[in-house]
């Protein structure tokens, strides 16, 4: 039995998983996608849930890590997002990586297939005007400029924004494998991986200062006034780690260990760069948290200094674009309706959170809390002791602290992480000898949250469950 029609505005993963909650409740929907009509700054094509930088939806390990935790939750709520992932992961050790066009061209086709759901290729300039009802805005960290002008002007406050930027590609066969080698860090076998899912170039000492120098004086492209805003320090661009340190991507994105060259196992590497299979054909492969700001010109020149890359032929080079994200806390309610206008609630990454998971994880939220709504119930929110609630509370609930940067107090996005669950107490094993401490506690610790997660996501689930048979 179909019910309201339903307005999603944005094609990305939060609003396609939004869309999808709602169709698979009865719901008519209609999804307002703008490309190709109106393009951005980053996207390449006109799929729905185009990915834009990595192809990582990282970690899948759901007993020991908060986002193959909120992996895990999503697939038992029947997310159409990790459902596509699933069926076009790529070789990407302990993590997982999609091939993107396979996934995106997946999303697209069960969209479209849906007999609820109505893409419309429009740009909306505006807030949705009252007639339209019910509407959910996920038009992510490139909202188009008319519509984030409108939500300013709405909210009262100014949009805060970060950087997101977008790591090289390289294509396989230029690849010199004379020098690289294929390994997982520490041998880590996951999802669709056999141990062998990355390839590494190493550099000895001389090698990585020489890269360093090259990095640091490349030339960036210019910034414009508006650009002048902190980074997030989860998508830092490679030279900017240079810059504050010389050892600092040695300890980031290059760090070495885990990690024997195969073609000189007794020499110990002072750096690793690593690629990650981007493609189900394994012909493109991403550089690993390499994500930039040099011009093309430069940028090519020091990439092809790293050994085993001096041939690289790049399906792209690295870019940067401009998130924009709102002060959720201040303006958003516990079920993510602005506060100023209850009919219209926000998903995905311009709520504050950041990734690719999460930010369809509230569009998952979003949708069901409307779907809840609409049917004359109050929506359910999930447990704090959740993924879905951990993250949902920080959104809803986060620190504002004062920005020395912007010269105001400001809300940070943030991804999933055990820091934003309730703490667990756990007790030392009868049979365990010795002090119980370091990593054996703290993957104790791990354990009890997700399985404490994992019990509680499941009540929360059926009771929804029930309560919606019983509608």
């Amino acid at each position: 039995m179909k019910t309201q029609k339903t307005h999603v505005v944005g094609g990305g993963l939060a609003g396609s998983e939004a869309a999808w909650q709602l169709a698979m409740r009865g719901h008519e929907v209609v999804l307002h996608e703008m490309r190709p009509v109106r393009g951005t700054a980053a996207h390449q094509g006109e799929d729905l849930a185009e990915l834009v930088c990595s192809n990582s939806f990282r970690s899948d390990d759901h007993n020991a890590n908060a986002v193959g935790l909120l992996h895990e939750e999503m697939r038992r709520a029947g997310s159409l997002i990790m459902r596509c992932a699933d069926a076009h992961k790529v070789p990407a050790g302990s993590a997982l990586a999609v091939d993107r066009n396979g996934f995106a061209q997946a999303v697209t086709e069960a969209i479209d297939s849906h007999p609820n759901i109505t893409v419309s290729r429009e740009e909306v300039t505006g807030l949705p005007p009252a007639d339209w009802g019910p509407t959910i805005l996920a038009t992510g960290p490139l909202t188009a400029p008319h519509l984030a002008e409108a939500i300013a002007a709405e909210t009262g406050e100014d949009a805060l924004s970060f950087f997101d930027a977008i790591a090289p590609i390289v294509h396989f066969d230029s690849i010199d494998l004379d020098i690289a080698w294929f390994q997982s860090r520490y041998d880590k076998v996951g999802p669709g991986g056999n141990g062998k899912d990355y390839i590494n170039c190493p550099m000895d000492r001389d090698q990585y200062e020489a890269f360093i120098d090259k990095l640091v004086v490349g030339e960036k492209a210019e910034f414009k006034e508006w650009e002048h805003v902190p980074y997030f320090d989860a998508c830092l661009p490679i030279e900017i780690m240079a810059e504050r340190g010389r050892e600092t991507l040695r300890h980031g994105p290059m760090k070495p260990m885990g990690l024997t060259n195969a073609h000189k196992p007794d020499e110990k590497a002072y750096a690793v760069v690593q690629l990650r299979q981007d493609n189900a054909l394994g012909t493109l492969y991403n550089m690993v948290g390499f994500q930039t700001k040099l011009k093309y010109g430069a940028q090519a020149d020091v990439l092809r200094s790293i050994p085993g890359l001096e041939n690289a032929e790049f399906a792209r080079l690295g870019g940067l674009h401009r998130n924009t994200y709102l002060n959720s806390p201040t303006l958003l309610d516990e079920t993510l309706r602005l506060k100023s206008r209850p009919q219209i609630r926000f998903a995905g990454q311009i709520t504050g959170c950041e990734g690719y998971v999460e930010s369809a994880a509230i569009g998952l939220l979003t949708g069901r809390f409307l779907a809840e709504e609409a049917a004359g119930e109050a929506p359910s929110l999930p447990p704090e002791t959740t993924a879905f609630g951990a993250l949902l509370n920080h959104i809803t609930k986060g620190h504002i602290a004062y920005d020395e940067g912007m010269g105001r107090k400001s809300f940070q996005p943030m991804n999933v992480n055990f820091g934003l669950f309730p703490p667990v107490q756990i007790q030392k094993p009868a049979d365990h000898v010795g002090r119980w401490r370091g990593k054996e506690k703290g993957a104790a610790k791990k354990l009890a949250v997700t399985s404490r997660a994992l019990e509680d996501v499941m009540d929360w689930l059926e009771d929804g469950t029930s309560a919606q048979a019983a509608e």
